[in-house]
């Protein structure tokens, strides 16, 4: 079950569970989906806000994805959580970053909007 394919001169293997019959050697393949949103738009976001002269201390973006219960299991459903820590950080701005990243830059979520609903929150801490 485990396929290893190269990306960008990257070695990456994707695998199935155990209980699937793969050896778990990697990870699954519809979850990369969840990782692709979460790296298009973080990139953007962190690109957007150096411009405007913002840098958080740290940044995390998760992705939690609804999968329907019939076949072909797909997602229905991506909710983004942009997490920041540090000082200065006006929530203004920081909508204005994911706003852009979500209406105009973020090539997965255009795509993936167009096929189920992708929401987002922010939270500082």
């Amino acid at each position: 079950m485990a396929f290893e394919t190269e990306l960008d001169g990257h070695k990456l293997i994707i695998d199935a569970d155990e209980e699937s019959g793969g050896h778990n050697t990697g990870p699954r393949p519809k979850k990369l989906m969840l990782t692709a949103l979460a790296g298009c738009t973080g990139m953007d976001v962190i690109s957007i806000l150096k411009k405007m002269k913002i840098f958080p201390n740290e940044f995390n973006v998760r992705v939690d994805g609804h999968v329907t219960e019939e076949h072909p299991k797909q997602y229905d459903s991506m909710h983004i959580i942009y997490e920041f820590q540090g000082e200065n950080l006006p929530l203004d701005k920081l909508a204005k970053a994911i706003e852009l990243s979500q209406e105009k830059y973020c090539g997965v979520s255009a795509l993936y909007k167009k096929a189920i609903k992708v929401t987002y929150e922010i939270k500082i801490i």
